[in-house]
């Protein structure tokens, strides 16, 4: 079951009692501002491929979420997996997700990403490259399906409850509906929204056809 909403992850997690859900896989904004910054120069920099970009410039990256969104967070969760953790202030963890996106040598782009867990389990790193589904990518912080299929195998349990308060380009959506997992999400930013659920049925759609 997919329950997935245009509306502030404050209020769809507000509506929930105290660890409804059994793992949150969020990949809210690091406030870095990640769509339109050149990476390693620290400033905004035009690209001459930004023109070859499916997605507009936003201002969503430049604030990161504050300590109610985090609180809210831990009290409906059980356990989370949370995208960006090093740049934000959280408890010491046990162990960290490292995405390795098999970036080839010479660019400026960084070599993986970072996810802080709740887990007690040893670091674990998952290799995947970025570049498998550029075509496909409409976010500029959009992470592959594949990616979350793996979390999902090694940290969700069959029958778990899984919530995402950050839904950008609607991968974990399909990765859930591919491993049967019952998915609750949000998404503020009505493009985005609308596209993820495009992206979900066009996926769903694909599938009935074989």
């Amino acid at each position: 079951m997919t329950n997935i909403t245009n509306e502030d992850c404050m209020e769809l997690m507000s509506r929930y009692p105290d660890n409804h859900f059994e793992l949150a896989i969020v990949d809210p904004p690091y406030g870095i501002d990640l769509a339109n910054m050149n990476m390693g120069l620290g400033k905004a920099k035009k690209s001459s491929k930004a023109k070859n970009r499916k997605w507009k410039p936003k201002d969503w990256d430049k604030t990161p979420p504050n300590k109610k969104y985090f609180k809210e967070l831990f009290r409906v969760s059980v356990h989370q997996i949370i995208w960006g953790g090093n740049y934000f202030d959280l408890p010491p963890c046990y162990g960290y997700v490292v995405w390795d996106k098999e970036i080839p040598k010479g660019l400026s782009f960084a070599d993986c990403e970072i996810a802080w867990y709740s887990f007690k389990k040893a670091a674990k790193i998952y290799k995947y490259s970025t570049y498998n589904d550029k075509k496909n990518k409409f976010h500029p912080t959009q992470k592959p399906i594949a990616l979350y299929e793996w979390l999902l195998m090694n940290y969700a349990k069959e029958g778990d409850k899984i919530l995402d308060t950050h839904l950008g380009s609607g991968s974990i959506a399909i990765a859930c509906h591919n491993l049967g997992f019952d998915l609750t999400a949000c998404e503020i930013d009505k493009e985005y929204f609308d596209a993820a659920m495009k992206r979900l049925e066009q996926h769903k759609s694909q599938q009935r056809l074989f």
